[in-house]
C-alpha cells in the first residue's frame, strides 16, 4: 500500500489515448486520484471538479491524473462527453490499484466484492507520497487537493 513518503509504484498503464505512461516516471507535484468507475454519477462529478480547479492546478504544475479500470477507448468517450481537463488513466490489470492500495475488499447489502476505493494522492517536486485521501467523499474533495497542493509551495 502506497502511503505518505513513498514514491508512486513502477508501474506502467494507459492513458486515454493508448498511449503507455510509467508512475515511477511522473515528475511531481502532481494529483493521481482513483476512481471506481468512469461515466457514474459521483465519478463524474468528481472528474468535474478536478476540471473546474483545472486552472489553479496548472498555475502550480501540479497535473491531475485519474485512474479506473475502464479501457482507454471508454476514457476517451467519458472525457469528451463532459470536457474533462484531467488525464485519465486506466489500470485494466489492476497493477497500480493493487501496489497503491486502492484496490479493496466492499460490501454492499451484505455481499462482499472487491473494488477501486475512492483516494487521492498528493506527490511533491521529490516525487514522494506527501498526503493521502481514503475512502473520498467528493464533495468539495478537489478544492481540499488544491488547498494541500498550494501548501505545499
Amino acid at each position: 500500500m502506497t502511503d505518505v513518503n513513498d514514491m508512486l509504484p513502477d508501474v506502467t498503464v494507459l492513458d486515454s489515448a493508448g498511449t503507455a505512461v510509467n508512475l515511477a516516471a511522473l515528475k511531481g507535484p502532481l494529483v493521481l486520484y482513483f476512481y471506481p468507475k468512469a461515466d457514474t454519477p459521483g465519478c463524474t462529478n468528481e472528474a468535474k471538479d478536478f476540471t473546474a480547479l483545472a486552472s489553479e492546478f496548472a498555475a502550480l504544475d501540479c497535473p491531475v491524473y485519474g485512474m479506473s479500470k475502464d479501457k482507454p477507448a471508454k476514457l476517451a468517450k467519458f472525457a469528451a462527453k463532459y470536457d474533462l481537463n484531467v488525464t485519465l488513466l486506466s489500470d485494466e490489470a489492476s497493477d497500480a490499484t493493487e501496489q497503491m492500495g486502492a484496490w479493496v475488499e466492499k460490501s454492499m447489502y451484505g455481499k462482499s466484492y472487491m473494488g477501486i476505493d475512492r483516494s487521492t494522492y498528493l506527490v511533491g517536486k521529490d516525487g514522494k507520497v506527501k498526503q493521502v485521501w481514503r475512502k473520498v467523499k467528493v464533495k468539495d474533495h478537489a478544492a481540499e487537493v488544491l488547498a494541500a497542493a498550494k501548501a505545499l509551495g
